[in-house]
Formats: structure tokens, sequence, C-alpha cells
């Protein structure tokens, strides 16, 4: 292509998370914002925007509206969008996209870039039989987001060999401030330590783990957690339980993820399963040192100067990590090695000009 192509970057849904995030950053930084498009499977713009007030006044925000279940219709009506806006090249993200995304593509002429974030959910049969048949039908450029997710692509589906590109974030928009301004304006206390997690709350970023091992620390040390879902009512309770509900601060959805990382001391990301998290790439950039789970792509998301790794499941290793981040205290050393990880290996302008090589088909 002589000019630079349109990209509609395609996901399930709009809500505030890693990959939807990712899409929006794309969006915001890529050399002609004009050129990409954010299509949303599911939903509406009132409903997106009321849960995520970041999408209020952006552009080239498109929603399908999809009911549950296979709907054909949407497959149409993706069609249709993909040639009114004159996109070149689809970019999808998790099986859904993959598949209304691949077949609306091939419909339409379009090329396809598709990004696993995920390998555990390749070890189910089932789930590995439907990746791989829409990769081999479909044959969209397969794009890992850390090389643990290709090593899974490549064990169980044979003969495909992805390319890797690490997940980037804004190293310019997540970057060290003020921690006092930030604690106030969040209403949290400025002379105690402070773990902090972004997550959703459900079953696999298991909050209740983090919650009984930070019961365990001392008095002094609070929780902010930031984010929704469905397990809210249930970690609330359970911080009454613990008799822990006065140090333990949910902040609800925030758009101002700089501020919250400012906020915070220590990040802590106690999930199950993980792609390449982002939320441990935003907090080391904004100088935080952190602890989180070993699995999925998480290690390739953790300055090994700064940050510690555990094994999923376990509170003693999470009470134990996060006694030892609080013993150091405020360690320069640490914070400027955790920032300069993420600058040097995860940075949003890095990952955007790999894709881009990818939407043009040059070689990586």
């Amino acid at each position: 292509m002589t000019s630079p192509p349109v990209i509609a970057q395609i996901v399930q849904h709009l809500a505030p998370g890693g990959i939807e995030t990712m899409a929006l950053d794309i969006q915001r930084k890529a050399s002609n914002p004009k050129n990409v498009h954010i299509i949303s499977l599911e939903g509406t713009p009132s409903e997106a925007i009321r849960h995520w007030p970041r999408l209020e006044g952006l552009e080239r925000v498109h929603f399908l509206g999809k009911p549950p279940g296979l709907s054909l219709s949407t497959v149409a009506k993706l069609s249709q969008l993909l040639r009114q806006i004159n996109v070149d090249v689809v970019h999808t993200h998790h099986i859904g996209p993959l598949i209304y995304g691949g077949v609306a593509a091939m419909l339409t002429r379009c090329g396809h870039v598709h990004t696993e974030h995920d390998a555990w959910h390749l070890n189910h049969p089932k789930r590995r039989w439907l990746v791989a048949a829409c990769f081999h039908l479909l044959r969209p450029s397969v794009v890992a987001d850390a090389e643990l997710v290709a090593a899974s692509i490549r064990q169980h589906i044979p003969l495909l060999t992805p390319s890797v590109v690490l997940n980037g974030i804004d190293t310019d928009k997540f970057q060290p401030s003020d921690q006092t301004a930030a604690r106030n304006k969040l209403n949290l206390p400025t002379d105690t330590p402070i773990i902090g997690c972004a997550a959703r709350f459900n079953e696999v970023k298991n909050h209740s783990l983090l919650i009984h091992a930070f019961s365990r620390l001392p008095e002094s040390t609070h929780l902010a957690l930031a984010g929704g879902g469905e397990l809210e009512h249930e970690l609330r309770d359970l911080t009454r339980r613990l008799n822990i509900e006065q140090r333990v601060h949910f902040l609800g959805v925030i758009d101002d993820m700089p501020g919250f990382y400012h906020a915070i001391d220590i990040f802590c990301l106690a999930s199950k399963k993980e792609g390449l998290p982002l939320s441990p790439l935003e907090a080391q950039a904004c100088q935080r040192v952190v602890v989180i789970t070993d699995v999925g792509g998480c290690r390739e998301a953790v300055d090994p100067e700064s940050g510690l790794l555990i094994k999923a499941g376990s509170t003693e290793e999470l009470e134990t990590a996060l006694k030892t981040q609080l013993s150091s205290g405020i360690n320069k050393e640490k914070q400027e090695s955790a920032r300069n990880f993420v600058v040097n290996h995860c940075n949003l302008e890095r990952m955007i000009g790999q894709y881009d090589d990818l939407y043009c088909g040059r070689p990586k």
C-alpha cells in the first residue's frame, strides 16, 4: 500500500481492561490516528461510556450491539462497516473478534492480524480445536503478546509460527509524580504504606487471596483496590469478616490510572491466570515495585532487579513477598530500575512500530 493503511482494532466489548486500553492507546499514539478505528462487537455507546467515562467524546469508535450467542447478522454488520470506513487491515483480539473479524476480513478482502493474549486457554481441547481451526481457515498473521504465549501456540497448534510483539505502555503518560498529591486526590492516607491492585473483581484476578495475605500485614499498612466487577460485594464482606475494612479502600473504576500508581508504594497482582498484563508495566513505569504471581507471561512483565514473582495460590508466599517489599521502604535504585525496564523493553512506541510493520506486510 502506498498510503498508510486504515486499521480496525476489533474487541469483544469496550470496558475497562488491558486489551481495551491497548486498543485505545494504539489509536491515540498511532502516527496517523485518523486511520485507526476501534470496533466493539458488543454493547452500545451509552452503555460503554457509563461504565468507562474515558470513552466520552472519542472518535472512530463503533459498536455493533451483538446479541448473545452466534450472530450471523453481526458478521454482515461488521462487513458493511469495514467497507464503509475503507478498512485495509483488521486487528483482532481474543476468540470472538477472531471469528467475526476473520470472516468479515475474508468477505471484504482485508488483511488480518490477530493477537493471542493468553496461553492457558489452549490447554482445553475444545478451545484449542476452535482456535486452531480459525487460524488455519481464516489465515490471519498470528501474534503472541509474550514469549510464553508464543511457545504455547507452537506446542498446541503445529505448523504455526507466531510473531512476538510484547505489550507496550505509554511511558510518557505513566511516569513518576508526587505521591502526596495523588493520595489527597483519592482520599487515601498520606502517612502509611499502601499496597495497590488495579484489576477487575473476578475469580481469575484472585483478590480474595490478596486480601487474606494483606490481613496478616502490620496494621499501619493499607490496601487500595481500583476496579469493579461481579465479586465486589463478596470482597467487601470478606474485609469485614477479617476486620480490616478500615484499611481497605475500594476506589471503583479510575480514569486517572497514573494517579493511582503514584498514590501507592507497591503494586500487587495475585492472578490465577494471565497473558502479559499491562497493569504491572504501568506501575513500574511510575517507579513502583511489584509483586505478582508467576503465571502466563507475567515473568516477562517484571523487572528482575526490583520486582518479585510468587507461586499462584499461596497466601504465605504472597504475605512474605509483600513484607519483603515493605521492609525495603522507598528504594530509589529499585524504583529507577523498574521504570528503566519498561522504557527499554515494553514501551508503546516500540509495540506500535512492530504492529505497523505487520499491517504493511513488512517482515519483522
